[in-house]
């Protein structure tokens, strides 16, 4: 036994010597012979490679490929698209994100250009599975005198009065309460397990992604404060809850209660669930406060638990564009943008410019480093993404398929010169030309199942695009060089030597800056790209905070002016023939850039803004195919965009 203890001390410390250069104390000559033979370190470092392999795609254990998906649909279970006119149901959405040819509600053929990856079906919680039966004649429904006459007025051709009817007396808390579709009802188990059964029906592991999902629509006063609520589980354990209401007495309107939910649907199933926040642009200065929120003032137990159950932030879909604001960033020439900036919700408050600095993604990311060092916690450490908030059932989202956010503004002659919200009291008033045509949710995750989507949304590995499917990068850490961008396969380095989107850079060694390795390849049917930008959030000593723009890749020879800026990237947009050309601008962009005015004292964060080049919008589609004027004052060129989650820096504690 003494012996053979011997040999294997012996060949474990030659083994260390093949593995790190140090020689034994054994010579090779004296190596003891064993039952497999002998072990030198010519044939040690054979066995042990200290290079990489020849294939580069062996052993990867990284996301390879962004996964496209839409995280906010709603169809005819939600009480308002339903009273709009949707007529298509779970089912229907999911077989037209897996590329399947639907006819929408108002009787026209539909189909994706491409499959999405992934959907969630996003209905509103508060009396889900409503308006269907109502639509269906349900018994409960024609029993209540309220119901039968909603339900008469639909079949005698007045659907849209009674549907306006039905949405005042929701929003103005005179809904009838023996047809409210309350949690604990039948009629609501019934509507859930239905939203249940249709994710379990058409989620195919690593094909298509059904997720399990609702929205929580908080707006109290009209002002915007919804989640979007996405499970990681199964029907199994998503079945032993029902969804988190508003509407009281079951629900609240304050997102601390919801968490509780969450938290109390975690503990009992052992599950997981995430929020996700979107249109801060229509909460009226409410999504994101920084002294109190909803009469109580904000502190580290508010932050923590904000941060733990809020990943995400929708920064763009259908109800416009929140990402930046040009009153915020007056020297961003790109933050005007798809812009919604009239009034909350429902349009019964007109909007301040006080209001808007606490609704927009970036002074909601440089706020929370300033609550950081107030509370200990940032509560806005969130990544981004994008998705539609489309009330039809069809994530189409692309600008020469666009179907609108709500039935009455699928394609048609008359939705350029329609008016989607006319408040007479206030004077608020949008446009249905003003709708945008966005978003899509962009995800990278190591397989295309629930666990590996929700396992990279709740890791802030995600980027938001207006709807185009570019493939966009961004990775950071202290040693990139140029070498790092010269490659086919930039995300090796980038995973080796830093973190990507969605992570965090601490304690900058002496002497260094961080770095920033940034990629992005067009939509392969999509237009070509103009640049890369980063933008940059700091907070300095004196607890202000501050931004920069960076123009760090972009396409053709074109070089900043004296004050900095890029010069525009052109167009090659016709306008009357809806069409453009891939003449200018880039299929691709990878480059280094090192940030020149880093302070390691200064709590940071960095995330990428990529542009395409123009192409016509939706309004320029429209006014092509019905050979149509459409108002003047509607835009009909677009950049299409993406944004990255972003990289935070830390100094040392």
């Amino acid at each position: 036994m003494k012996t053979y203890h011997l040999l294997l001390l012996a060949s474990a410390a030659i083994l260390v010597g093949a593995l790190t250069g140090i020689s034994p104390a054994v010579s090779q000559d004296d190596t003891p012979a064993l039952d497999s033979g002998t072990l030198n370190k010519d044939a040690a470092d054979q066995l042990y490679p200290t290079k990489r392999p020849y294939s580069p795609y062996a052993g990867r254990k990284f996301p390879t490929r962004p996964l496209f998906g839409d995280t906010h649909l709603h169809t005819s279970f939600s009480m308002d698209a339903g009273a709009f006119g949707a007529r298509l149901g779970p089912r229907d959405a999911y077989r037209f994100a897996r590329g399947e040819e639907v006819t929408s509600s108002t009787g026209q053929p539909a189909k994706l250009s491409r499959p999405l990856d992934f959907l969630v079906v996003a209905d509103h919680s508060d009396n889900m599975g409503f308006f269907p039966d109502l639509f269906a004649g349900k018994p409960a429904m024609l029993a209540d005198p309220t119901g039968r006459k909603w339900y008469d007025m639909i079949q005698s051709g007045k659907g849209a009065d009674a549907a306006i009817e039905i949405i005042v007396a929701f929003s103005h808390g005179t809904f009838p309460k023996d047809l409210m579709y309350f949690p604990g009802t039948t009629a609501y188990r019934g509507a859930w397990q239905e939203t249940i059964a249709a994710a379990e029906e058409h989620n195919d592991p690593g094909r298509f992604t059904a997720f399990i999902g609702y929205e929580w629509t908080s707006n109290t006063d009209g002002n915007n404060l919804h989640r979007n609520v996405i499970f990681r589980d199964n029907g199994d354990k998503a079945s032993q809850v029902e969804p988190f209401t508003v509407y009281p007495p079951m629900g609240s309107d304050n997102p601390v209660d919801l968490w509780k939910w969450m938290e109390a649907y975690e503990s009992k199933t052992g599950g997981n669930v995430l929020a996700i926040a979107h249109n801060g642009n229509l909460s009226n200065g409410t999504m994101f406060p920084i002294v109190e929120a909803l009469g109580k003032r904000l502190d580290s137990q508010y932050a923590e638990t904000r941060l733990k159950w809020e990943r995400l932030y929708e920064a763009t879909q259908t109800k416009g564009d929140s990402e930046a604001h040009p009153f915020l960033s007056p020297n961003d020439e790109f933050a005007d943008f798809e812009r919604w900036d009239k009034g909350n919700l429902d349009g019964s408050v007109a909007k301040t410019k006080e209001m808007l600095e606490f609704e927009y993604a970036r002074s909601a990311l440089k706020n929370g480093l300033k609550l950081d060092r107030q509370l200990g916690v940032n509560p806005y450490k969130f990544g981004l993404i994008g998705s539609s908030d489309a009330h039809t059932s069809l994530s189409a989202m692309e600008e020469d398929n666009f179907f609108g956010k709500t039935v009455p503004q699928e394609p048609s002659r008359q939705r350029t010169t329609a008016a989607f919200i006319d408040n007479k009291q206030t004077g608020v008033k949008i446009m249905d030309w003003e709708v945008s045509a966005s978003g899509y949710a962009a995800v990278w995750a190591m397989e295309n199942t629930r666990e590996s989507l929700w396992d990279a949304m709740e890791r802030r590995e995600t980027y938001a695009t207006t709807g185009p499917r570019m493939a966009v990068r961004l990775f950071g850490g202290w040693d990139f060089n140029a070498d790092d961008a010269n490659t086919r396969n930039p995300a090796i380095a980038g995973y080796l030597k830093g973190v990507p989107m969605g992570g965090d850079l601490v304690s900058a060694p002496e002497g260094k800056a961080p770095t920033f390795l940034v990629a992005a390849l067009k939509d392969p049917i999509g237009a070509n790209l103009d640049r890369y930008q980063i933008v940059k959030g700091w907070v300095d000593a004196a607890g202000n905070v501050h931004e920069k723009i960076y123009d760090v890749a972009w396409s053709g020879d074109r070089k900043p002016g004296v004050d900095g800026k890029l010069p525009a990237v052109g167009t090659t947009v016709d306008i009357n023939n809806a069409t453009w050309k891939n003449t200018i601008g880039a299929p691709e962009l990878v480059a280094v850039w090192t940030d020149p005015e880093f302070d390691p004292a200064q709590s940071a964060f960095y995330y990428g803004r990529v542009l395409e080049i123009p192409t016509p919008r939706w309004t320029a589609h429209d006014a092509k195919y019905y050979g149509i004027k459409v108002p003047p004052e509607a835009k009909m060129e677009i950049q299409e965009r993406a944004y990255t989650s972003p990289i935070w820096y830390s100094p040392a504690p």
